[in-house]
């Protein structure tokens, strides 16, 4: 929370009406040649008076606490990371192999009690296997909480029945989207995600950019780890395959992995109030099938044991052609 958050909490509580206004929009809306504080208040005062402010959803208090749990869980896994790695850093300073295939596990902690290192070295290395211990009680602690937590989640069931989405990331995305019901339609959506291209069109020109990057990092983040394992799943495995083919060796995969993640994003807002009426009597009740029409591009003929394929347990931290390539066929 920062501390504009902290004013606008403040303002509600004491009864006053906010709306939090989008600096881009506004500026498309009243693009100023010379711009002050005491014009920027007057701009926004004219356009609340004409009922046209661009607002911003805010999370509630309750889907800020859900993001805070699964980020303070990425925080806590990214410093076990550094930590593993500076490990790893000191044996490949010193020349000391590495035999074992886990250097954290049990015969990589044999490994490490029969070093012998220099000081201050062997005290840094020590202190960082015991840090590397407590991190891991911890974020199990995590884990335990976003599993027990995502049992109840309306949204959690749904996402753990797609490829690559387990409680983890389900609990992640869910809390990330927050209240699926704002999105019309499962492309604004994905277009919330920032993983679709920017685009600049003139007359007959049309130049695709990077991506967008709107919204929450975290969400990008989880759909991406998502698309890491679904992209083996028999529905994806044959566009991602073909994709990075045609893209080559160095830009291939990343893009063909955001293609992916894109496309798990979109059956995800199948789930919306606006767009499917299950779920305006109560938690949805749909679940994850390569037959949506939202995956246009996937498998038609899949096996009916893989049409429920769950989420798997492994969870690690130029422009696509607008014509989808034609459909894998799978025989059972």
């Amino acid at each position: 929370m920062n501390g504009a958050r902290f004013v606008h909490d403040q303002l509600e509580f004491a009864g006053w009406q906010v709306a939090i206004a989008d600096a881009q929009k506004v500026k498309g809306l009243a693009p100023l040649a010379c711009k002050t504080d005491r014009i920027d208040a007057w701009v926004l005062a004219e356009l609340a008076r004409r009922d046209l402010v661009p607002e911003l959803w805010l999370p509630t208090p309750g889907v800020r606490a859900e993001r805070e749990r699964a980020r303070f869980r990425l925080h806590l896994v990214r410093h076990r990371t550094a930590l593993k790695n500076r490990v790893h850093a000191t044996l490949l300073a010193f020349g000391k192999p590495c035999v074992a295939s886990d250097l954290f596990g049990a015969g990589g902690r044999r490994l490490l009690d029969r070093l012998e290192l220099p000081a201050p070295w062997a005290g840094t290395l020590a202190a960082a296997v015991q840090l590397i211990d407590d991190l891991d009680e911890r974020v199990a602690g995590c884990e335990r909480e976003l599993r027990r937590l995502g049992a109840d989640h309306p949204y959690v069931p749904l996402l753990m029945t797609a490829p690559g989405i387990a409680w983890v990331l389900g609990y992640t995305i869910a809390a990330e989207l927050g209240d699926i019901g704002r999105f019309p339609s499962p492309k604004k959506l994905c277009g919330y995600t920032g993983l679709c291209p920017r685009v600049y069109q003139s007359g007959d020109r049309d130049h695709r950019g990077p991506l967008a990057k709107n919204g929450p990092k975290y969400l990008r983040w989880a759909l991406i780890e998502a698309a890491t394992h679904a992209a083996r799943h028999p529905c994806y495995r044959d566009h991602y395959q073909a994709t990075r083919r045609r893209l080559g060796k160095q830009r291939g995969p990343k893009v063909a992995r955001v293609e992916v993640a894109r496309k798990l994003a979109e059956p995800s807002g199948t789930c919306s109030p606006a767009t499917n009426h299950s779920c305006r009597q109560g938690p949805p009740q749909r679940r994850w099938s390569p037959d949506d029409p939202n995956l246009r591009w996937a498998s038609r003929t899949l096996p009916p044991d893989l049409l429920l394929h769950p989420g798997g347990d492994k969870e690690m931290s130029t422009t696509p052609s607008n014509d989808p390539p034609a459909s894998p066929t799978i025989t059972p």
